[in-house]
């Protein structure tokens, strides 16, 4: 079967794009994916979120005949991709915990009939003894193990179940497997390929740069203010908003919906139906922000996220890069921010003390929070540096906030000096809010208790405001000029480099911090969803009526509205306004099954709208 897909191939994977996807090309770097997979050759493939991962199997699933494994970490994933197969003709099945047992075996008996083409399982369920031996009378012709950054130790979203996809390697050793994820640095490539295929395995990374995403990091000033000003960009649209806290998710909820917002709350602590009915409204109702820790979004496949919001900093720059990742799936624009402080930094370092795992690994994620803390205090280009990270390159991007508005650096040189000779002058044994205080003189019991007060640094930095203070430390963190103890309550250390600006006349660079309005902060750059070309007022309307359409056969057939059809599908419908089979066929993302389907409903609405208006 394999040579006979090879000797056909170009055609073949061309024709089941087009008649079963509804795509008249390939994106870039899923043909090569394919027809490795399509030559029988075991596949990492790296791609940002957005590039269309998922075709680079199912392509091939449909290639290849038989039977195809989909292995996905999350039950909702399932759900929404076996949906969405299904509506465009290509039969596929989910077994997971969520479903009943009913439903369950009678999945089972499709696929032994050999009327599924892709079944999606969990890991866990999939490497159960009892299910191996199933498989292995079944025609099984790939293995697809999606999200594949969890199996690695090294990576920010560790599965401990996934390790154990080890063995299908030798389970399967004529099928080939394929390895699918957007965030993997080297250290996690290298883990993937070593776990999962005994080091022999075709490695494709298609880059790491998602230039419809606006990049922007602000200082903590008022949290919640600069929040409430950010969305003030996005009326309407739907977003996610990340906190490092269940409670201050739930406070941040609260917030958002006496703000008038409708905003949701997400995190482990809820009950399971909770949690799903959440997501369910998150993906089928427009205008839903939602409040979540990292419990919520891995696999999330909602195309028009118009924004993500890091209220706290993540774990690391693979973290952040996944999480912003679920923002502008459709390619339209979309805007990510992120809010830091010290205590950011405090928290991180507390986490990676207290965490269990062995010192190597405590190591690596030290220096991947550094790498994180420097893109937070990048002096040009943030894109530069999220990019550097992965080993990419690229000139200034013009998406960023440093791009939007250059802030050169100052020297703050004298500012160092100060606040290390408070900190030498206390004994390296106080936080940052009592250095400052010591600086700009303030009374406090503590500085009365200490005898702080008869300090030569006691009061020399009043004339600064304690914000300028407050950024000249967080900068000296971040850039190793001083260290947090956690063992001594988060008291401030002297470093190396802090010898070298004391001593040695090495200078001290920093950023003024700044809070822009609204207004200003847009000025360079598109935040609503672009389109790939502008609607006249009427075709405006028409889009509106066939969102209800869309909106109304989702509900009838209990899928998000995207799984009918994805915006863009129906801009192009009201540009194009088809009115034949045949040209509703060249609307974008328009396979046979959903021409069958949909085809004539979409264009009765078009024909009603036309005919309603004046």
């Amino acid at each position: 079967m394999r040579e006979e897909v090879k000797q056909g191939e170009p055609e073949l994977k061309r024709r089941i794009l087009a008649e079963s996807f509804g795509y008249r090309s390939f994106r870039p770097g899923q043909e090569d994916v394919i027809d490795c997979i399509l030559a029988g050759d075991h596949v990492l493939a790296v791609m940002p979120t957005g590039a269309g991962k998922s075709l680079c199997y199912q392509v091939p699933a449909l290639a290849l005949g038989g039977i195809t494994i989909v292995v996905s970490p999350l039950i909702a994933l399932m759900k929404d991709q076996v949906d969405a197969l299904n509506l465009n003709g290509v039969p596929a099945e989910c077994i997971n915990s969520a479903r009943s047992r009913h439903d369950n075996v009678q999945a089972w008996r499709r696929v032994a009939l050999g009327d599924v083409r892709l079944l999606y399982m969990a890991p866990e369920r999939l490497v159960t003894p009892r299910m191996i031996a199933a498989l292995k009378k079944l025609p099984l012709s790939l293995i697809a193990i999606d999200e594949a950054h969890c199996i690695s130790q090294w990576g920010h979203s560790f599965r401990a179940e996934y390790l154990e996809l080890g063995t299908l390697r030798s389970a399967f050793p004529d099928v080939p497997i394929a390895a699918l994820t957007a965030t993997a640095d080297q250290l996690t490539r290298d883990e993937i390929v070593d776990k999962i295929f005994g080091g022999d395995a075709t490695v494709f990374v298609s880059g790491f740069d998602r230039p419809n995403l606006h990049l922007a990091v602000e200082a903590k000033q008022s949290p919640k203010r600069q929040l409430l000003t950010f969305l003030q960009r996005h009326q309407g649209a739907s977003g996610i908003v990340y906190c490092l806290s269940r409670r201050k998710v739930e406070e941040t909820r609260d917030f958002l919906v006496a703000e008038g917002k409708q905003a949701l709350a997400y995190h482990a602590g809820m009950d399971s139906i909770d949690r799903q009915a959440c997501q369910e409204r998150f993906l089928a109702e427009p205008g839903t922000i939602i409040v979540a820790t990292i419990a919520f979004g891995m696999g999330i496949d909602k195309p028009d996220v118009r924004f993500v919001v890091h209220m706290d900093i993540p774990a690391s720059v693979e973290a952040y890069y996944q999480e912003i990742g679920r923002a502008g799936r459709d390619g339209e624009p979309a805007e990510v921010m992120m809010l830091y402080g010290l205590d950011d930094i405090r928290m991180r370092r507390m986490f990676i003390d207290q965490s269990d795992a062995p010192d190597e690994k405590k190591r690596i994620e030290y220096r991947r929070l550094e790498a994180l803390l420097a893109y937070c205090e990048a002096p040009q280009c943030r894109r530069q540096t999220l990019l550097a990270y992965f080993n990419e390159s690229l000139d200034r991007c013009g998406r960023c906030d440093l791009c939007d508005h250059p802030r050169p650096l100052i020297d703050g040189t004298m500012l160092a000096k100060s606040v290390l000779q408070t900190v030498m002058e206390t004994e390296q044994m106080f936080g940052v809010g009592h250095i400052i205080d010591v600086l700009t003189g303030k009374s406090t019991d503590k500085i009365e208790r200490f005898g702080h007060a008869n300090m030569a640094s006691f009061g020399s930095g009043k004339a600064r405001p304690r914000q300028v203070w407050q950024s000249a430390i967080r900068q000296m963190v971040a850039g190793g000029f001083l260290s947090i103890d956690m063992e001594r309550y988060g008291s401030l250390k002297l470093t190396d480099k802090s010898s070298a600006v004391m001593n040695d006349g090495e200078a001290f660079r920093m950023r003024p911090d700044e809070l822009r309005s609204a207004v200003g902060a847009t000025s360079k750059r598109t935040t609503s969803s672009a389109k790939q070309m502008a609607l006249n007022p009427a075709d405006e309307g028409l889009l509106g009526h066939l969102k209800q359409v869309r909106m109304k056969l989702a509900r009838e057939r209990g899928v998000p509205a995207y799984v009918i059809f994805p915006d863009r599908a129906l801009h192009d419908m009201a540009i194009k306004k088809p009115m034949t089979l045949d040209a509703f066929a060249d609307v974008h993302g328009v396979g046979q099954t959903k021409l069958r389907d949909f085809a004539s409903i979409f264009m009765d609405a078009i024909r009603d709208q036309q005919t309603a208006s004046p």
